[in-house]
């Protein structure tokens, strides 16, 4: 034992053994590579977003190449009124005024006050918070019927981009920001894109990704099975995406059993996976591949093209990405242009990682995050087709009075 022990670590291990705690390993990121990476994670997300806009809910069968929208560079300005990036900026914002411990209550009411259109889940969810039922059961089945659609998957990107490595606070923000809306597995899609995005700072290979992320939500979750679905269609057909489309389709659309919400976030996520898997790590082809997989083809290359370009940083994006974003103009219904959305991540990310046990160390002038390895603790499973029961939660007559924006009465017949 003296003799392995000679070194400082296998001292710290030997000491940690001897104690019967194991010695926690970090991973290492500087405050440089973490910012060039969350800037690409926003790229991906704005250009995905807007090259997939014109086909936006046009297709159900695969889109043809030829009905592709062309690419253009200007694209990176044509989504600052995109719902797919403003609604997690409200996320942000009740962040940063708030902290990490913000009540999903004050969320809840963050989310009523906000006032841009809204629609699916997301306008179920907030139609309930502005009625007085609080989170979590604004998202209840119960309450409305598409707590499994795709609407907490398409704005939980902000969960990863503020935690570099770090799988539990994606996993706590959707307990708190998914839950203002969706339901089961609605949730876990979100849980497990924010995951995505949180090990992509580390890892390249999208398969090794998807299955870090994979260990973020129940397994026993119909979302789950997707996932571990795609993986291995994927495997068995890695040069055909088409045909693993085909086998999602049969499964997660037509078969009613796993199609339970419009936009099922099953069939989506699905989707997003295909760019992801078989874009073999080149922007074009995971964007356009998730694009014309079709359905909600501007929101699932988004978050493939964020994942992806995230995994990337902006270093090895092409510049024709992201060399024509106007940096002045700010994002509809926000705080922030891109400079104030970057600053706010970065500011986050360093008490997410404070709070998760991390440290910030200064090595030859250059700040480095140390980030704790943990291992993620997924949610309790919650069955989207079996739903508990409601938690009774209502909103006080104090709380309802913070809520200043309401739903216009309906119109008299």
């Amino acid at each position: 034992m003296k003799r392995i022990c000679q070194t400082a670590l296998a001292a710290a291990l030997c000491a940690a053994a001897m104690t019967g705690q194991a010695a926690e390993p970090y991973r290492r990121l500087t405050a440089r590579e973490y910012t060039d990476k969350l800037k690409a994670g926003w790229i991906g997300q704005i250009f995905g977003v807007s090259w997939g806009a014109p086909t936006e809910g046009k297709f159900k069968t695969i889109i043809p190449a030829d009905k592709v929208p062309p690419f253009r560079e200007e694209l990176v300005n044509d989504a600052f009124n995109q719902d797919d990036l403003y609604v997690e900026m409200t996320f942000l914002r009740t962040l940063e005024q708030y902290g990490f411990d913000v009540s999903i209550r004050q969320a809840g009411i963050d989310f009523a006050n906000s006032e841009y259109k809204l629609w699916v889940a997301n306008a179920a969810g907030r139609s309930n918070l502005r009625k007085g039922i609080a989170p979590p059961d604004s998202s209840h089945p119960r309450f409305h019927p598409s707590a499994g659609a795709i609407d907490y998957q398409i704005e939980s990107d902000y969960s990863g981009l503020i935690a570099p490595g770090l799988p539990e606070v994606p996993i706590r923000l959707g307990e708190k920001f998914g839950r203002l809306m969706n339901y089961g597995d609605g949730v876990y899609a979100g849980q497990f894109t924010g995951c995505m995005y949180a090990e992509a700072f580390f890892e390249t290979n999208p398969v090794k990704i998807v299955q870090a992320a994979l260990r973020c939500i129940p397994s026993e979750s119909m979302y789950a099975e997707m996932v571990r679905d795609v993986l291995q269609w994927h495997s068995e057909n890695p040069k055909q995406w088409e045909k693993t489309w085909e086998r999602v389709v049969k499964k997660y659309r037509d078969n009613k059993n796993y199609y339970v919400s419009p936009l099922d976030v099953k069939q989506e996520g699905a989707f997003v996976l295909i760019g992801l898997l078989y874009g073999n790590g080149d922007p074009d082809q995971t964007i356009t591949i998730s694009m014309r997989c079709g359905s909600d083809s501007d929101c699932n290359p988004s978050s493939a093209g964020g994942v992806l370009f995230t995994s990337l940083g902006l270093k090895k994006v092409p510049a024709r990405f992201y060399r024509k974003l106007d940096e002045t103009k700010v994002f509809s219904y926000t705080a922030y242009n891109f400079p104030g959305l970057i600053g706010v991540c970065d500011k986050l990310a360093r008490q997410a990682l404070i709070r998760s046990g991390g440290r910030i160390e200064k090595r030859r002038g250059e700040e480095v995050f140390l980030i704790p390895v943990k291992q993620p603790a997924p949610s309790k499973f919650e069955d989207i087709k079996n739903p508990g029961p409601i938690a009774g939660s209502l909103f006080t007559e104090a709380e309802k009075a913070q809520i200043k924006v309401h739903d216009p009465a309906p119109k008299a017949k």
